[in-house]
């Protein structure tokens, strides 16, 4: 397997209501130099969009709709399908890519046990952003948070909206199990965890890297910055995190969560307690307290999501 010297970029899309976005994200991926071998984008069953966008660009990428169910999963592997170059990068319809992105992954490739690359994924509030949110749980808005590497280092997957692989492992395995992630707007995910355990799987030594030199920036509407928000994208972790421990088991499934519960989320915890009281500030109390209610609530969602697929609805004893 030799270095990768072509990149496909798929992007997702699956709303009108994002257009401005989606416009931004696609033109900052056009813009990459060097550029990509092709730009693909996938209308999740949205026919007026798929008009709209062959109407906007024409020639300067290919717009394909969703071959398959509902869903970012389907989506993502649609957009596979289609391309053609050694690499799939995926950036999402609300995201923008910073100049150099591209390139910053793909020069991780040419180690040939590097079957996957994800980047720094910075929030762009909307809003200005809640004083009560902990940095620990940028995951909850779909970005990048505290306790992964500053430097290039392998982790076991990258954050969706940064994020790319090699093609010929996407093929092998299969692709992005179409039973996890999105559909619309709710706030299902890890799709990306369990497909980056089967591709480092594939290949002896296969590893991920994370390369926080490769930026995009994430959208972060208002609606993401309240606490029922918060809340609920917790519990749906959660549940996500137990789909994927079936499917790939618990020891894979929650190696990265074990460090993050034992490590970062205690260090944060204690970090922001000891500046409330130097500070007699209460947005780090508030911080320290979203922490502790962030973790419970996404056990809770685990624990319930274990539960029901022991138990599932209409089963007998």
């Amino acid at each position: 397997m030799t270095g990768p010297t072509t990149a496909s970029v798929v992007v997702c899309a699956y709303t009108e209501d994002r257009w401005p976005r989606l416009q931004a994200a696609l033109d900052s991926v056009l813009a990459q130099q060097p550029p990509p071998s092709e730009v693909i984008l996938v209308v999740d069953h949205c026919p007026p969009l798929v008009r709209r966008a062959r109407d906007t660009w024409g020639d300067s990428l290919t717009v394909v709709e969703n071959a398959g169910s509902q869903g970012l999963s389907a989506a993502r592997n649609t957009g596979v399908a289609a391309a053609t170059a050694d690499v799939v990068a995926f950036l999402d319809d609300d995201a923008v890519a910073e100049p150099g992105w591209l390139a910053g992954h793909l020069r991780h490739y040419d180690d040939p046990a590097v079957v996957g690359v994800g980047g720094l994924v910075v929030p762009l509030w909307e809003r200005s952003e809640p004083s009560w949110f902990p940095g620990e749980f940028g995951w909850v808005v779909g970005c990048s948070y505290v306790g992964l590497p500053d430097r290039p280092a392998a982790v076991r997957n990258p954050i969706g909206a940064n994020m790319s692989f090699r093609r010929d492992v996407l093929d092998r395995v299969g692709g992005f199990a179409e039973a996890l992630g999105r559909v619309g707007a709710q706030s299902q995910g890890c799709e990306e965890t369990e497909l980056s355990i089967r591709a480092t799987s594939d290949v002896p030594g296969g590893r991920i890297v994370h390369d926080p030199s490769a930026v995009v920036r994430h959208a972060v509407p208002p609606s993401r910055g309240r606490w029922t928000y918060f809340r609920q994208r917790c519990w749906s972790e959660g549940r996500s995190k137990a789909q994927v421990s079936a499917l790939a088991g618990p020891r894979a499934g929650l190696a990265s969560e074990r460090a993050y519960v034992r490590r970062t989320l205690p260090r944060g915890v204690a970090r922001n307690l000891a500046t409330a009281a130097r500070q007699r500030d209460l947005a780090h109390a508030a911080r320290a307290g979203a922490i502790v209610a962030g973790l419970t609530f996404t056990t809770a969602g685990y624990v319930t999501g274990l539960s029901r697929r022991a138990h599932p609805r209409g089963a007998t004893t």
